[in-house]
């Protein structure tokens, strides 16, 4: 990130309301964002641009090629001002368990829940950051449950239930005094070798020890390349938590923040979105500064693709 986005960060509202407080302002950020090292003309190579007054985009002073601010962001073809939907973004930063889209329609302003619940799910795209450095040395895996509460069996098989697969790097410490590290969460079809082992696949780098329960679908990590650390069960009591202390901790931090900010059940179809706006947060828990969040994510949101509500919702396909 260009050291200039990083300069004046907001510590509080007051000076998020003076730094971001109008449209302009935010203007100047987001072109910072689109172009760290000073605009270049996509058609000819140019250096110079010259400001729409009214719209937002950029003109090549050479070539005359116009450049939008908003194209392939998630404020692609918005009629909201920028500094409403960076406001957002610094509520959501700022607020150290996030914000539900009740009470972003409340703080907002918005006339219906369905725009603010849109706008939170635009919002955690971006929070997915792309070509993440995958998960190294030794890390803690698991599988849980989450989602709507229904009547049926308990287990990894239980009825209205999503699995979700996580992996925690952690230290090899003891109990509560292992350093933990990033996260991944991914919410499975099933509990299989095939979708645990893929999930360890695509978030690790070997060499990595993985650390897991005794369950079958973890038995061939082995001849996959990894070091394997099954526990042994028997000396915890039965009790999984006991051995992974740190992915069960996560787990339940997790089953905290959807049952205390977002109000308990969360459906299948969206809980991964849920997912990564926890996981965006716990790998920013020791960030220097909120401002650092909120740069952080308004720099992802104008790289994030756009995305309608009728695509969010699953109407249509994406494009």
């Amino acid at each position: 990130m260009a050291d200039e986005l990083m300069r004046d960060l907001p510590r509080d509202l007051p000076t998020f309301l003076a730094r971001f407080g109008s449209d302009a302002q935010c203007r100047i950020y987001l072109a910072l964002g689109r172009w760290p090292d000073g605009f270049r003309c996509a058609g000819c190579g140019h250096r110079r641009a010259y400001s729409h007054h009214v719209r937002l985009i950029e003109e090549c002073a050479a070539c005359g090629k116009q450049h939008s601010l908003l194209a392939g962001t998630i404020f692609e073809q918005t009629k909201t001002g920028l500094a409403r939907w960076f406001l957002a973004i610094w509520l959501v930063t700022s607020s150290k368990g996030g914000i539900s889209a009740m009470e972003l329609q409340r703080q907002m302003g918005f006339g219906s829940y369905q725009t603010a619940w849109s706008w939170l799910h635009k919002i955690r795209r971006a929070m997915v950051v792309p070509n993440r450095k995958p998960l190294a040395e030794r890390v803690e895996a698991d599988e849980t449950l989450m989602g709507g509460a229904k009547p049926g069996k308990r287990g990894r098989g239980a009825a209205g239930k999503t699995v979700v697969a996580g992996a925690v790097e952690s230290g090899r410490g003891q109990g509560r005094g292992r350093r933990l590290g990033r996260l991944r969460l991914q919410s499975m079809a099933d509990a299989s070798a095939a979708s645990l082992q893929g999930f360890l696949d695509a978030n690790t780098v070997k060499p990595v020890t993985v650390a897991t329960d005794g369950w079958a679908g973890y038995r061939n990590l082995p001849a996959r390349g990894y070091d394997h650390e099954p526990v042994n069960l028997s000396a915890s009591c039965g009790n999984a938590s006991l051995r992974l202390p740190a992915i069960h901790l996560v787990f339940g931090l997790a089953k905290r923040w959807l049952l205390g900010t977002h109000h308990g059940a969360v459906s299948t179809k969206h809980l991964q979105a849920y997912l990564d706006e926890y996981v965006f947060r716990f790998n920013r828990r020791t960030a220097t500064s909120i401002g650092h969040r909120f740069a952080r994510l308004i720099e992802q949101a104008g790289l994030t693709p756009p995305a309608t509500y009728r695509t969010i919702t699953g109407k249509i396909d994406v494009a």
